[in-house]
C-alpha cells in the first residue's frame, strides 16, 4: 500500500513528517516484544505518511535496529532514519554508562549500519553526553561520518544548552531530542530557546508521558514485571495518584473535542511551534493510527493555558543527573 503524506516540518536542514514514531518499545523496556505486531505497526506508520523512525543501538541490545531492517529492506526511500549511540549497556540490556569517545563513535556507527542493513543513517544522535569526553571531540568524530557519507545529519539527545552551543560550533546540529510533554517542561527554560536561536529542530520523546497522558493507565498493577516505568518516580504511589488527577484535566479537554487524551497531549506539543516533531512511541497499530489523528486537533488559547498550568508530581528519572550531565571543556574551549 503506497504511503500517504502528512504535513512536513524542518529539523534544521532535514525535512520530516510532522509526527514521527519512537520504536524503542517494540524491543525494549515495555514488556515482551511482539515482532509481528511491531512490523505491522511500522508498515502502518509509513502508510499513514509518518517518515521519521527513531531507534537506538541500545534498544534491545541492537534488536530494535535489526527489526527496522526488515522494513527498510523494501521501504528505505520512505524513511528518514534516526538512530542513536553512546549508552553502554550491561548483560541485562540496561544502561550502565556512556562511551562517546571518538573511537566508539566510529565503531557504533558501523555496527548500526550493519544491523539496519543500510549504507547511510539520515540523523545520527549522541544518546547522552559523556562526562569524560569534551563534546567537541565527540561531535568532531560524528562530523567525520558526515564527510564519509555514512551519516546525513547530526543530533543530540538530552543535552544542556551549553553543550548544544559547543556542539553547534563544531558542526551543524539538525535536531535535539529531549523528553518534552505536558508533564515534562524543564527543556523550556534554556534548551528550547537555544535551539531556536541556532535553527535546531526539537524532537520530543515520551510526548505521552510514557503512557500516562493517554488516560489509559490507572495503576502499575497491569504493567509487566520488567516494565521500567515501575522504577520511575512519577509512577510511584502518591505521585501517581496526583498525576492521574492532573490527567483528568486532559481527559476533560479531550471530551470537548471528541478526541482521546493522548491526542490532546500531542496537539499541545504540536502547537508549541513548527520546529517541533514529537515521536510518540508505540508497538501497536491502533495507537499509531490514533496518534496520527492528533494532527487534526486544534486547541484554543484557553485550552492551551489549562494544559500549560499542569505540573507533574515526581521527577522523570530516579537520578536526574542522567540528563543534566555536562562534558568537560576541551583545552582552549570555554564551557
Amino acid at each position: 500500500m503506497p504511503g500517504t503524506t502528512l504535513p512536513s516540518r524542518a529539523l534544521g536542514a532535514l525535512n520530516v513528517s510532522s509526527l514521527g514514531l519512537g520504536c524503542m518499545g517494540m524491543s525494549f523496556a515495555y514488556g515482551p516484544p511482539d515482532r509481528a505486531e511491531a512490523l505491522a505497526t511500522l508498515h502502518r506508520a509509513l502508510d499513514l505518511g509518518v517518515t521519521l523512525l527513531d531507534t537506538a543501538d541500545m534498544y534491545g541490545s541492537g534488536a530494535n535496529e535489526e527489526l527496522l531492517a526488515a522494513v527498510l529492506a523494501t521501504r528505505r526511500n520512505e524513511v528518514v532514519l534516526a538512530t542513536k549511540f553512546g549508552i553502554v549497556t550491561g548483560p541485562d540490556g540496561r544502561a550502565v554508562g556512556v562511551d562517546a569517545t571518538p573511537g566508539r563513535v566510529r565503531e557504533a556507527c558501523e555496527a548500526s549500519l550493519r544491523r539496519l542493513g543500510v549504507d547511510r543513517i539520515d540523523l545520527y544522535y549522541l544518546h547522552r553526553t559523556d562526562p569524560r569526553v569534551p563534546i567537541e571531540d565527540t561531535v568532531g568524530a560524528m562530523a567525520e561520518l558526515v564527510t564519509a557519507g555514512k551519516v546525513g545529519h547530526l543530533g543530540l539527545s538530552e543535552p544542556s544548552a551549553a553543550t548544544i552551543r559547543r556542539a553547534a560550533a563544531v558542526h551543524p546540529i539538525a535536531a535535539v531530542q529531549s523528553e518534552w510533554s505536558v508533564f515534562s517542561r524543564d527543556v523550556e527554560a534554556s534548551v528550547v530557546p537555544t535551539c531556536r536561536e541556532l535553527g535546531i529542530g526539537l524532537v520530543p520523546y515520551s510526548p505521552l508521558g510514557r503512557g500516562m497522558l493517554t488516560g489509559a493507565l490507572r495503576d502499575v498493577a497491569g504493567l509487566a514485571a520488567d516494565d521500567f516505568r515501575r522504577s520511575l518516580p512519577r509512577f510511584q504511589a502518591e505521585n501517581l495518584a496526583r498525576n492521574l488527577d492532573a490527567v483528568a484535566v486532559i481527559r476533560d479537554i479531550a471530551t470537548a473535542h471528541a478526541a482521546t487524551p493522548g491526542q490532546i497531549a500531542l496537539a499541545w506539543l504540536l502547537a508549541q511551534g513548527g520546529d517541533v516533531v514529537p515521536i510518540p512511541g508505540t508497538k501497536r497499530v491502533r495507537y499509531v493510527e490514533e496518534n496520527a489523528a492528533a494532527l487534526a486537533v486544534t486547541l484554543d488559547a484557553d485550552e492551551r493555558a489549562r494544559l500549560d498550568r499542569l505540573r507533574p508530581a515526581g521527577d522523570r528519572y530516579p537520578d536526574m543527573a542522567w540528563v543534566r550531565g555536562e562534558t568537560p571543556a576541551r583545552e582552549g574551549v570555554a564551557p
